[in-house]
């Protein structure tokens, strides 16, 4: 893999998909300028995300697109020679019927890499989006990476599963907006504020591996998101980040190196010790589905 320079992107993308594309396009010219390798965009970059995570409406929901869509095809010719991951609402028939996914694909010019469809749905996004079922990783010419969307990075089973298939560089799409619940003043007391940025630098040092962080900016219905996007080391470092604004965090880093060196003496996932997990198998067991 060797060296990289790695592009976290906080910003605001609604649904206007022509826009976001032209936006879209000003900051891969930017990244690339920055010498940006790896660039990770956040969740609904195309199309928006939902405007009301309780009572979703379904008169305003983020357009749908496939994978082979025009627009998706517009984004590859952007990303050329970067290797670049971004979200968007995947409209699909399986089994005859029609389902709307919340999904990840990592392209380049070369066409699709890896795709991830969102597995952990909060509250009234269930009742948009079908769950994705698998963690899968999967290999670029920078290496292989693993991907996953916002909510899921609360699970530690998500981004263990990642990390176990082999990937070092785990990315995580967000549109992540503040607490609908308890709003703070300023979005850095915010409750979803201090969480976001907690699961960040524990999954990267729980795993030892290189964590990229996206998440929307601004407002979209009655959301307000939060940004903080971050390029975390597998030490659990913050090697570079943004604010709450829109922005590009950049870190230049050897990936199989710093998480070689990271393992050199505890190697969380070589030292896990399964057959004491007896609680944890026992709870699986008893979960329809599990």
């Amino acid at each position: 893999m060797g060296v990289l320079r790695i592009g976290a992107v906080a910003a605001h993308f609604g649904r206007d998909i022509e826009r976001s594309l032209a936006k879209l396009a000003g900051i891969v010219a930017d990244a690339r300028a920055a010498g940006v390798q790896l660039l990770v965009l956040p969740d609904a970059t195309l199309g928006g995300y939902l405007s009301d995570l309780r009572r979703p409406d379904p008169t305003s929901l983020p357009p749908g697109l496939c994978e082979d869509s025009p627009e998706i095809e517009r984004v590859r010719a952007l990303a050329g020679d970067m290797v670049l991951a971004l979200g968007y609402t995947e409209e699909t028939v399986v089994d005859g019927e029609h389902r709307l996914f919340n999904t990840a694909v990592c392209l380049d010019g070369s066409g699709v890499l890896g795709r991830h469809r969102k597995v952990h749905r909060p509250a009234g996004e269930s009742l948009v989006y079908d769950a994705g079922d698998s963690f899968s990783a999967f290999d670029t010419p920078l290496g292989r990476l693993g991907m996953l969307i916002d909510y899921d990075k609360t699970f530690p089973e998500a981004a263990r599963t990642l990390a176990m298939d082999g990937a070092t560089v785990l990315a995580c799409l967000s549109a992540w907006p503040a607490s609908v619940t308890d709003r703070a003043s300023r979005l850095p007391q915010d409750r979803q504020s201090r969480l976001f940025d907690l699961y960040d630098c524990a999954r990267a040092a729980e795993n030892q591996v290189v964590w990229v962080s996206s998440n929307q900016t601004g407002v979209m219905g009655g959301l307000r998101f939060l940004g903080q996007a971050k390029v975390v080391g597998p030490g659990g470092d913050v090697l570079a980040r943004t604010s709450s604004k829109g922005g590009l965090a950049v870190a230049e880093l050897d990936p199989e190196v710093e998480v070689a060196r990271a393992r050199r003496v505890l190697h969380h996932l070589a030292e896990r010790t399964p057959e004491a997990y007896v609680a944890l198998r026992a709870a699986d067991a008893e979960v329809p589905g599990a």
